[in-house]
């Protein structure tokens, strides 16, 4: 069992992190809501630590799990950040879905310390982190990766390494951009559907199981046509994350008119005050 460290109890975080605990390592934890940190350490066997740099020292694993770019470089360049109590040997392993550039500056920060480091995206949404099934897409040094896996294990269900620093957060690019294209293609369909005036509960059981079936389809589509999105991916994350891939596929000269296409439908959805729904309300836009 290890001594770990995890920054960030959202909505992937927190049962991360009760996963940790679950499976005996020692836990300690960092949430900038305090209150989300306490009701974490009422349900969980673990302890709750005032900043991130006291829930890191002595860890052999610290875990970070934030909202973007800025947010990760607080929580470990800042003053109170896990690098300034983290020990050489020790890991670093962030599954915020962020840039590319910034897994690969942390990345070099942490090997001037002798800190390893893996840029670890998740996929598999709340249910995923909940029910310790997420999938795991890295960028780092095979060391650092073999020491992690096993701990990593707790909370998923793959867990791949893609390459150095940096391929992890490229390879949910690729999820995301994957994502985006099912979603959009979802929503046109069964708005399409709607608008001829077919059962649509018939529709999904007819082309769920053939080859236009998708997991959106499979589970969402029901939710779809009955106009419910109170859970699941926001709209808000999803345009964080295809702005990443916007950013990247400029410096990579890459065409992306499919991200382009549902970017527009995801920021109409969050300008008509929708940004909290599930991705999927862009059906919205097309009713």
């Amino acid at each position: 069992m290890s001594i770990c460290a995890f920054i960030g109890l959202g909505n992937m975080g927190f049962p991360m992190a009760g996963h940790l605990a679950a499976a005996g390592h020692e836990v300690r934890v960092f949430n900038r809501t305090a209150a989300v940190a306490e009701r974490w350490g009422e349900a969980h066997d673990g302890e709750v630590a005032p900043t991130p740099a006291e829930a890191a020292a002595g860890a052999e694993f610290v875990f970070t799990c934030v909202g973007a770019d800025d947010d990760l470089r607080a929580v470990v360049l800042g003053d109170d950040g896990v690098l300034s109590t983290m020990a050489a040997g020790s890991v670093l392993v962030d599954h915020t879905t962020a840039s590319a550039d910034v897994a690969r500056e942390l990345a070099e920060v942490c090997a001037g310390r002798g800190i390893g480091w893996l840029d670890a995206p998740i996929s598999g949404g709340q249910a995923g982190a909940e029910n310790g099934v997420l999938t795991v897409m890295c960028g780092g040094e095979l060391e650092h990766f073999d020491a992690a896996r096993p701990v990593i294990d707790a909370y998923s269900s793959a867990v791949t390494l893609l390459g150095p620093a940096g391929s992890g957060q490229l390879t949910k690019m690729v999820n995301q951009i994957l994502c985006a294209g099912a979603v959009q293609g979802a929503a046109e369909a069964l708005a399409f559907g709607e608008r001829a005036g077919l059962d649509m509960e018939k529709v999904l059981a007819a082309v769920t199981k053939g080859a236009a079936g998708s997991w959106y389809l499979q589970n969402r589509g029901h939710t779809m046509v009955a106009d419910e999105f109170d859970f699941g991916f926001a709209i808000d994350w999803m345009n964080k994350d295809l702005g990443l891939v916007a950013d990247a596929a400029a410096e990579l000269s890459a065409p992306i008119p499919l991200v382009e296409l549902c970017r527009r439908y995801t920021e109409a959805t969050a300008a008509a005050g929708e940004n909290r729904l599930d991705t999927t309300s862009i059906i919205r836009r097309y009713r």
